[in-house]
């Protein structure tokens, strides 16, 4: 259809498909392939409808009132988060329909957590709704970098004209505002401070390898230990470990019995993840370190197994250069002396374990850990 041929708002134009009726051209409609109307002229903006709190003083009291008792409702879910959070007990438990038994801590706190953010995201959009300035404008599109003079009107509107928000005239919305967003960083700092619990220093350089259990506020007595193969929980004799071979090696009494699965440690996951210990046998003669001599026995060294880097286990042994692997980072340590640190990240070595034998020559530790266990920061706590 050629652009004389457009026909006229109120005209008809039979389709050309051959089906159905003529389609009758209203205002503002522009004729497409085929005579089917398919774009619609720009109509403009809408006119604007005054909202009752732009016409009647009282309304907008109204909604500065609504809008605080949103905010405060945030404030007080606050305040009984960081209550809630040391009143109940974490062992206690309580039953949700559809939902089954949970922890009664996290039902509570996850119920006011969340009214905590409801009273400020509502808050926010009924004050936007209410008493914010709500007429349409359009911007044409303009370069980047404004005009020095729109730059300095800008600040201008900023520091004189803000008050549009009526956040300046509206102080009960100001202070609650300021009180929600103020107090809802409450619950992130008291989670954080109290799950943090002992400085790492202490915890970490407790083991099992000290005598025994070695949680928060334990301090075991030392006394020798027999080295245990991991997960057998069978004692290890030093005509056991050949040259090349290698052992995970537990602390007697921390796994439980393999045939009654009694016993062990009460925490076991992190007593192992401290006491984990490689147990090899190298020539004597190729161990460069006097130390290592006499902390071992005929060869025999035994080492952490957490990397002083970021706490992965180093389980990779290279018989050949003898070098132990830690596989996240790539840390290499030279077990022929004193596992330094020949390669990657980490930065010290990992912490030697002091061994010999009893009288029926099984292996036994002659004192734990002289050092931390684990990543080089933990230490410095």
């Amino acid at each position: 259809m050629n652009e004389q041929d457009t026909p006229t708002p109120g005209t008809e134009v039979a389709p050309t498909t051959g089906h159905g009726d003529a389609v009758r051209l209203d205002e503002g409609h522009v004729v497409g392939y085929g005579g089917i109307p398919d774009r619609f002229v720009n109509p403009g903006l809408p006119t604007h409808v005054p909202r009752m709190a732009d016409l009647d003083q009282s309304a907008a009291d109204r909604a500065e009132k609504q809008v605080a008792t949103l905010f405060g409702i945030s404030i007080l879910a606050t305040l009984l988060f960081v209550v809630l959070y040391y009143a109940i007990d974490l062992n206690e438990t309580v039953f949700i329909p559809g939902i089954g038994t949970t922890s009664a801590s996290n039902a509570a706190l996850g119920v006011t957590l969340a009214f905590s953010l409801l009273g400020i995201g509502f808050g926010a959009v009924h004050w936007a709704k209410t008493l914010m300035p709500d007429v349409e404008v359009v911007e044409e599109r303009h370069p980047l970098r404004s005009s020095d003079a729109d730059r300095e009107e800008v600040v201008r509107v900023l520091a004189v004209d803000g008050g549009s928000s009526q956040i300046t005239r509206r102080p009960l919305i100001k202070y609650t505002l300021g009180g929600a967003l103020g107090l809802f960083a409450v619950p992130l700092v008291v989670q954080v401070a109290g799950s943090l619990g002992e400085m790492p220093q202490k915890s970490l350089s407790l083991t099992w390898w000290n005598g025994g259990p070695s949680g928060p506020g334990q301090v075991p007595e030392f006394k020798p230990l027999r080295l245990m193969k991991d997960p057998e929980n069978l004692p290890i004799k030093a005509s056991d470990v050949t040259i090349g071979s290698v052992f995970h090696v537990m602390p007697e009494g921390l796994l439980p019995d393999p045939e009654t699965n009694e016993g062990g440690a009460e925490n076991l996951l992190e007593e192992k993840a401290k006491a984990a210990v490689l147990l090899m046998r190298l020539d004597p003669e190729q161990i460069q370190s006097q130390k290592e001599i006499d902390w071992g026995y005929q060869g025999i060294v035994a080492y952490s197994k957490i990397c002083t880097h970021v706490g992965c286990p180093v389980g990779l042994y290279e018989q050949q250069t003898h070098h132990l692997l830690c596989p996240c980072h790539q840390s290499t340590f030279d077990v022929t002396q004193d596992c330094k640190v020949i390669f990657g990240p980490a930065h010290r070595p990992l912490p030697q374990l002091k061994i010999t034998v009893d009288d029926e020559g099984y292996l036994v530790s002659a004192q734990p850990f002289r050092e931390a266990v684990g990543p080089s920061f933990w230490e410095r706590g």
